[in-house]
Order: structure tokens, then C-alpha cells, then sequence
């Protein structure tokens, strides 16, 4: 399989403040990522389509959703990792790692949690919740190196899941002719017919010859 460029893969970066928000979006770019960033983790959820707080719906001129992103609601966008700071006001990074986590659409997306603090038991939770990174703050080029491993696992299980489904739509014809015989076969069992009856019996003639009838 081919090394999937990096330009395909699209981060969500989730962070209150402007300051680690813009930096998370300029490493991520420098990293060749498509890169969109919201404030909150209810934004991140109603990005990924869950929408958790009809009230806190984002506003198109929301300035913390990247300019050259400000149409994402408008159409579907694929989301290959989600990179969130632990500490939040509202939905903590952990409560987000959560909800994708407890999602059955979302479960596979793999996603990063940031903090400022080293705090152990914070690290282990985030971990055992699911998450596949936890950095320190501030984010360096060198912790994004990372996160392209993770990604390209997601895109393997999409792309066997893709080619399961296809056989299960498109089965082979040696597949359908074998459907097809067992088919036949529990039609004549179902008629009291055995399939060894139908076939043709020797009948012996005077002269000792055998034909088939």
C-alpha cells in the first residue's frame, strides 16, 4: 500500500486560547496538515456532528474557526485526528476524548489531548480512556511527527471495512454459482426429491447391454 501524503489528512485542533490555538494551527500547516480549529468541545462535537448544545452552535464569523475554513458547515468534511487542550471551561478535553470514544460513528478517530500541567493521574486517565497522545505544552514540531502513524492506521481499517462491504455488495460469480447449486439442492430436498434420485438409472436389456434412461 502506498504512503498516503500528509496533505490528505485533516486534523481538528480544540483549544480556548487564541494564542495555543494559532500556534497548534501554524505547526500543523508547517507539517503540510489541513488544519481547522474551534474553541470548545461542544464546536468540536457539532464539527464532527454531534451535536451536543443547540445553544452554543457556532457562528460562521466565529474567529476562532479558521478563515479558510469558514464553510466546513456547509458540506462534509472527513476528520483523520482530533488534537485537544485537557483543560477547557465547559467540556474538559477529557469529557470530548469521551463522547468520540462513546460514539459509534466517531470511535475510530484517533485523538490527542494537550495539557500545560504534568500531572500523572490526568496522563493515565486520558490513556485508558483512549486517547493515543498526551503532549506537554507547548507543542513542539518534533511531538507532531507523531501524530502521521496514527492517522495512517485509521485510513488502513477504513480501506479494509471499504473492501469487506464491497464483497458483501459484489460477491464473485464462483460465490454465486456456489449459492446458486445450494440453492438447487435444498429446493429438491424440500420437494422430497434427493439430488442422487434425479439422476439416471441403468436399465439391462435381453442382450446383456446396459442403457441409460
Amino acid at each position: 500500500m502506498g504512503m498516503a501524503a500528509d496533505s490528505e489528512f485533516h486534523v481538528l485542533a480544540v483549544d480556548d486560547s487564541i494564542i495555543d490555538r494559532k500556534l497548534i494551527e501554524r505547526l500543523l500547516k508547517t507539517s503540510s496538515y489541513q488544519v481547522t480549529t474551534v474553541d470548545s468541545g461542544s464546536k468540536a462535537l457539532e464539527f464532527l456532528g454531534l451535536h451536543e448544545d443547540l445553544h452554543d452552535r457556532i457562528d460562521q464569523n466565529t474567529p476562532s474557526v479558521s478563515p479558510n475554513n469558514h464553510q466546513w458547515r456547509l458540506q462534509e468534511v472527513e476528520v483523520n485526528l482530533v488534537i485537544t487542550d485537557y483543560c477547557m471551561p465547559g467540556m474538559t478535553g477529557y469529557d470530548l476524548l469521551k463522547k468520540i470514544k462513546e460514539s459509534s460513528s466517531l470511535k475510530n478517530i484517533p485523538v490527542v489531548i494537550m495539557s500545560s500541567e504534568n500531572v500523572p493521574s490526568r496522563i493515565s486517565r486520558c490513556l485508558e480512556e483512549g486517547a493515543e497522545e498526551f503532549f506537554l505544552k507547548p507543542v513542539r514540531l518534533s511531538d507532531l511527527n507523531k501524530l502521521r502513524p496514527h492517522m495512517l492506521k485509521t485510513k488502513s481499517k477504513d480501506h479494509c471495512k471499504e473492501q469487506v462491504d464491497e464483497k458483501t455488495a459484489f460477491p464473485s460469480p464462483k460465490q454465486e454459482g456456489k449459492e446458486e447449486s445450494n440453492n438447487n439442492k435444498r429446493k429438491a430436498t424440500e420437494e422430497g426429491v434427493s439430488p442422487e434420485r434425479t439422476r439416471p438409472r441403468p436399465r439391462p436389456r435381453p442382450n446383456g447391454i446396459t442403457t441409460m434412461v
